[in-house]
């Protein structure tokens, strides 16, 4: 691996570690997005698009406006980037939920210029436990 790629694959985990802060505490850390980065979320049934930093954490605290929980995530990086795999959970209006997301994300000048989201929605407690009683995973 070349000193460009090396540096290029640690800026881009340093990146996806902030991109996790950013999903637990519902902030983004100085320099994680470029002033123009452009996110489109897609859910099941749904998708929207935000642009620039304000609308990048208004369209995240909108879907889960608490801080939350990355129990578990992989990282990869890519060419351009990387790509992020994380399990959510956090607590609202007295309620427990889950969800799975996928996030490919663009690195330009050190910061996210483009990131697509998708997620499997959200789960209620009811949901989790339905799937508990139903499905045997093979992993976690």
């Amino acid at each position: 691996m070349s000193t460009v790629q090396a540096t290029a694959e640690t800026t881009a985990r340093e990146l996806a570690d902030a991109f996790i802060t950013c999903l637990e505490t519902g902030a983004a850390p100085r320099g994680l997005f470029t002033p123009d980065a452009f996110i489109d979320f897609t859910m099941p049934l749904w998708r929207l698009q935000a642009q620039g930093i304000e609308e990048a954490v208004a369209l995240r605290l909108a879907g889960h406006p608490g801080p939350s929980r990355v129990p578990r995530s992989r990282f990869d990086a890519t060419t351009t980037g990387f790509v992020l795999e994380v399990e959510e959970q956090w607590e609202q209006d007295g309620e427990s939920w889950y969800c799975r997301e996928l996030f490919r994300a663009d690195v330009s000048d050190g910061s996210i210029s483009q990131l697509s989201v998708y997620c499997t929605g959200d789960w209620d407690r009811a949901r989790v436990a339905e799937h508990g009683r139903t499905v045997r995973l093979l992993r976690p």
